[in-house]
């Protein structure tokens, strides 16, 4: 199997918490976790700030950040054009991410829009993407069901897929916003959607229970899956989903497994294991 690339993401782990976490713990907390060698950092997003209080801050955290010490390429989500196009506007951001969700009252709730207005945006991104030498990144969010009722199965992912790929995007990411996922249920729509669409990057954001994370990610895994968002601690969460902020998979777990397999991360443990103890600063 090919090793194994992880995002981490800093950036699910603090938004959906209360207390404003003052700008500089963010940055030296970034700082940090550059150092680790992780594939790609989840590091903030161009959103409103009334919709997501937390992130207020980003363009002030990328000040803070000297990029030049690390490899990790900076993730930013955007929620609409305009994100987008402050997120381009910066040369360290290497790729812009849009929740897209394949259930319409998430949809609505995420970024008030319809789904058939949000393919709209999708399509102006990669644009603007494209422009500007920006990778554009399409979370498939409520990817593997939602708590709502709206139609799901595996053939509508992957006819929203399809429409993402006919766009230009090539970065997809399977999400499981509030834990609804199952290891039979991963490896199933994992192994459908990568296998219809082989010339995607296909990865996996998954939401979940500590209890429930090492059985996911076997299953991921075992299906073929390289690449996986993770957060130190597994914090994190939708604060738009309205559950009960259901974390991130822990890129400790993750690792674990990893390690039990032989696969090798390329990390740098000394400075995770600081990141790992500065992060009570952030979290408590």
């Amino acid at each position: 199997m090919s090793r194994v690339s992880i995002t981490e993401c800093p950036r699910d782990a603090m938004q959906g918490i209360r207390h404003f976490i003052p700008t500089e713990v963010k940055a030296a907390y970034l700082q940090l976790l550059l150092k680790v060698g992780f594939d790609r950092l989840d590091f903030g997003s161009f959103v409103s700030p009334k919709a997501i209080p937390q992130m207020k801050d980003t363009a002030e955290v990328l000040a803070h950040l000297d990029t030049s010490v690390s490899t990790t390429r900076l993730l930013a989500i955007v929620a609409n054009v305009r994100g987008a196009e402050e997120a381009v506007a910066v040369a360290a951001v290497g790729i812009v991410g849009f929740p897209f969700s394949v259930s319409e009252t998430f949809q609505q709730r995420n970024t008030n829009r319809t789904i058939a207005q949000s393919l709209d945006t999708v399509k102006e991104i990669v644009a603007i993407c494209h422009v500007n030498g920006k990778i554009p990144l399409v979370y498939l969010s409520m990817g593997f069901g939602n708590p709502y009722g709206d139609p799901w199965s595996p053939a509508i992912v992957a006819d929203y897929a399809d429409r993402l790929v006919a766009m230009g995007v090539r970065d997809i990411a399977l999400a499981d916003t509030v834990g609804t996922s199952t290891p039979q249920g991963i490896a199933r729509l994992y192994g459908y959607i990568d296998g219809t669409f082989p010339g995607i990057s296909l990865g996996l954001h998954l939401h979940s229970t500590p209890a429930e994370s090492r059985d996911k990610l076997i299953a991921a895994l075992d299906a073929g899956c390289t690449h996986f968002d993770t957060a130190l601690r597994g914090f994190g969460g939708c604060p738009m989903a309205e559950d009960q902020l259901t974390g991130n998979i822990a890129t400790e777990t993750l690792l674990q497994v990893l390690y039990e397999r032989g696969m090798e991360t390329g990390l740098n443990e000394e400075a995770r294991a600081e990141a790992l103890r500065y992060s009570n600063k952030v979290f408590g």
